[in-house]
């Protein structure tokens, strides 16, 4: 493997945190692994207060060291904010039953704080196309909630990073946004119906993601912002000219530089084996080919790589439990050969997706655990191992 040392101040990580060994650096460059999806930690807190669960899957997580996990920090459903809008006192306890709960098995945490796109415009009654106004409701109360949760835990030391939300741009240009429109679940607060306006741009995202970071940035100063984005589409670029056609590779590059406005300093990309179908005009691109290319426009940036979420389903459609095992051991190779400084395996201890892809100590899929122990005690070993060749030629 080659060395190197930063290139950047968020490029490269110079050090792993270890559960047990004292939590996450206050210093962001010095931050490495490869962590778990813990999606749903604090929505089951919203639903009962009772630790127990939690703090049994965290124990495993520490016993592994498997260093850090995202989570959403907020709500799914806007019905799901009541808590929050009623007894804000109440809202943060429990927030703070998880930050109390890392912090004690020395786990690190990124928080997502606005996950799904559709849920705040519909609390504040908007349509999703008000994350592109700055002067929005939207907007607003995002800006409040952020502060709120950023300056009650910024100086917590199981804190790495911060996100928005959850694949916002993969809703960006769609040819046939009128198909993909938000669900609408009226009983879970949604508004009554869909429109053009709840179709979202390139710009309307970039703006959001600016907005976001924007807000952190007037708390915490120090901890890393990510967007929470996806991997671009294999169209993404030619979509946002409203065209038709794969993107090159330099398109790519150009979509993730785009996507992550400063002042977000991690390029968020998700990873998964359908994302090396069908792109720059081949039928197959390797995860390390499109690994480099996203540590490309790390490097051109300046940012550090987040993969906020990686993994493969086990179900039949998808070739079963053997393929699933191909996939996830080429996608953890690629990270560790591409010298990605963060990553996140979808998804920990959430029985509601048990039929193809959750991951627990008690199931068939528990290997993966295994695998994430031992990349990481390589990852300590080795230290910060990144390839600074350039898959654009």
């Amino acid at each position: 493997m080659k060395r190197s040392l930063v290139l950047a101040a968020m490029l490269c990580f110079v050090c792993l945190a270890v559960p047990g060994e004292g939590a996450a650096p206050a210093d962001p460059s010095a931050l490495r692994g490869i962590g778990v999806n813990y999606f749903d930690v604090f929505a089951r807190l919203l639903k009962n207060p009772d630790t127990t669960g939690i703090e049994t899957g965290l124990d495993e997580l520490a016993r592994r060291k498997i260093p850090f996990f995202r989570f959403m920090c907020g709500a799914f459903w806007p019905s799901e904010w009541t808590l929050y809008l009623e007894d804000r006192a109440e809202w943060f306890r429990r927030m703070d039953l998880v930050f109390r709960a890392a912090e004690a098995r020395g786990i690190g945490l990124v928080p997502s704080l606005c996950w799904f796109s559709a849920c705040v415009p519909d609390l504040v009654d908007e349509p999703r196309n008000q994350w592109g106004n700055p002067e929005s409701r939207t907007i607003a109360f995002m800006r409040d909630y952020v502060t709120e949760v950023v300056a009650r835990y910024k100086d917590s030391p199981a804190l790495w990073a911060w996100e928005l939300g959850n694949e916002y741009s993969l809703e960006a240009d769609l040819p046939n946004a009128a198909e993909h429109r938000p669900w609408v679940n009226v009983p879970l607060g949604t508004r009554p119906a869909r429109g053009p306006e709840d179709e979202l741009t390139h710009d309307m995202i970039v703006t959001a993601c600016r907005e976001f970071a924007k807000a952190v940035r007037v708390v915490d100063p120090v901890h890393p912002v990510t967007t929470g984005h996806s991997l671009p589409r294999p169209t993404a670029e030619h979509f946002r000219r409203g065209e038709t056609g794969q993107d090159s590779p330099e398109e790519l590059v150009k979509n993730l530089l785009d996507a992550t406005p400063d002042p977000n300093n991690l390029i968020s990309v998700h990873v998964y084996p359908f994302d090396q179908q069908r792109r720059f005009g081949q039928e197959h691109t390797s995860y390390e080919e499109i690994l480099r290319l996203c540590m490309d426009a790390a490097r051109q940036s300046g940012k550090g790589l987040f993969i906020g979420e990686f993994g493969a389903p086990d179900t039949e459609k998808n070739g079963g439990p053997e393929a699933a095992r191909k996939e996830f051991l080429a996608q953890l190779a690629a990270i560790e050969k591409t010298g990605v400084t963060l990553a996140v395996l979808w998804v920990y201890d959430f029985p509601w997706q048990e039929s193809f892809v959750n991951i627990s100590p008690a199931n068939h899929r528990a290997w993966m655990l295994d695998e994430l122990e031992a990349a990481n005690a390589r990852m300590r070993e080795d230290g910060p191992a990144v390839d600074t060749g350039s898959a654009v030629k």
